[in-house]
């Protein structure tokens, strides 16, 4: 079993949708991340928290197998953002940014992290990104995730970035935009000819797009009768995904296919409660049971051949 590296943010979030709301809550993408891979890998994290950050929820991590090592505490107060979503849970207005000690973060790995298989670059800065993948030896296979302010104000720098990955994870309207193409499939192309051969394209409560060297692959989302909370979704489903080929140790068509499901599985478990409750207290079993929920919400059987 390899482990997974993963580079991000730790933050309070303060979050409102039309189902309720939040202050000060856990959030960021580290943290989302490293508590959905930690079911299938051990995770390796590396972030900054101000000195206001409480000591329970990194015991918590630990806990979880999540080594804190590269989990600096820095003078000041930690990351803070506040968002309000409508009932288009997909896009959020962000009311509120602290960038506070994140501001300054510069990832330094820890000596034993440095050969690490698996690497998450979660969404910060890319120059930030191409930093890390500086500090790594020879990974066997990297993530990127990003956002459309970086596909703003660093575009030179994100596709400089993308040339050193084999995935990035991004939502739909993002795909579009790097690419500058309305259709999601020629999007896709276009980027891969950027340089990631595989992409997983998050699409909300209608699931993602994956696609790689063989082909493509569509991986549901769960039909859930309660949503409350779709902040850190996609982190999740990052952290299940590649937590998922890490624990396995194996990158093929099939496993990225079964990890692209896993991811969804992650994913529909932390939509169901503000900030981590969701991931909160998870087990084995639990996600188990799910995952053969989206087995049967897919099966479906071959049609005999039409005659005229």
């Amino acid at each position: 079993m390899s482990r997974v590296l993963v580079v991000g943010s730790v933050a309070f979030d303060s979050v409102e949708t039309p189902f309720g709301q939040v202050e000060e809550a856990l959030g960021g993408s580290a943290l989302y991340f490293s508590n959905s891979a930690s079911h299938f890998a051990g995770v390796d994290l590396v972030a900054v928290v101000g000195e206001d950050f409480p000591e329970e929820p990194i015991e918590k991590l630990k806990a979880k197998g999540v080594d804190t090592s590269g989990l600096y505490r820095a003078e000041g107060e930690t990351f803070r953002w506040k968002g309000k979503y409508g009932y288009d849970l997909d896009d959020p207005d962000t009311l509120d940014t602290q960038l506070n000690v994140f501001g300054d973060f510069s990832p330094d790995l820890p000596d034993d992290y440095r050969d690490s298989e698996f690497v998450f670059l979660a969404n910060i800065a890319p120059e930030l990104q191409m930093e890390v993948l500086d500090q790594v030896d020879d990974p066997k296979f990297v993530a990127l995730d990003t956002m459309n302010f970086w596909i703003d104000s660093k575009r030179d720098e994100l596709v400089e970035a993308l040339e050193r990955v084999d995935m990035l994870v991004i939502n739909e309207s993002e795909a579009r935009q790097l690419a500058d193409d309305a259709n999601i499939v020629q999007a896709a192309d276009t980027i891969r000819e950027m340089g990631p051969q595989m992409l997983a394209i998050k699409r909300g409560e209608y699931g993602a797009l994956v696609f790689t060297p063989e082909g493509k692959f569509f991986a549901p989302a769960y039909p859930l009768e309660e949503v409350y909370d779709p902040t850190g979704a996609g982190d999740t489903f990052a952290g299940g995904l590649i937590g998922y080929l890490a624990g396995r140790g194996e990158v093929s068509e099939t496993r990225i296919r079964q990890a692209s499901v896993i991811g969804g599985v992650m994913a529909s478990f932390c939509v169901e409660e503000f900030s981590l409750g969701g991931l909160d207290g998870l087990t084995d079993e639990m996600i188990a049971r799910r995952f053969e929920k989206f087995e049967r919400l897919v099966d479906f059987k071959t049609i005999d051949t039409l005659e005229e």
